[in-house]
């Protein structure tokens, strides 16, 4: 499984840590990350609130989950965004 997780703070880097163990986890990219995830996974220069460019590396990277770190995305509607 392909996972993309959405911020670039300790949140997700704690996120990131922990999804890097699973076995059932193939790559993890970080959108945008930090340099503490690029460690871990592939960090991708991706604005959370831009959601067209999310959508872009989703399908790019073959993305099967999508972890929505920051408040500001879910908000905004992301959720709405890939639902349609």
């Amino acid at each position: 499984m392909n996972i993309l997780i959405l911020g670039s703070g300790g949140r997700e880097h704690a996120l990131t840590w922990k999804l890097a163990q699973s076995k059932k986890v193939d790559k993890i990219f970080i959108g945008p990350g930090n340099a503490g995830t690029s460690n871990i996974g592939t960090n991708l220069k991706l604005d959370p609130e831009n959601f067209t460019e999310v959508k872009t590396g989703v399908l790019e990277n073959r993305i099967d989950m999508v972890i929505v770190g920051p408040e500001a995305p879910l908000t905004l509607g992301i959720h709405d965004f890939f639902s349609e």
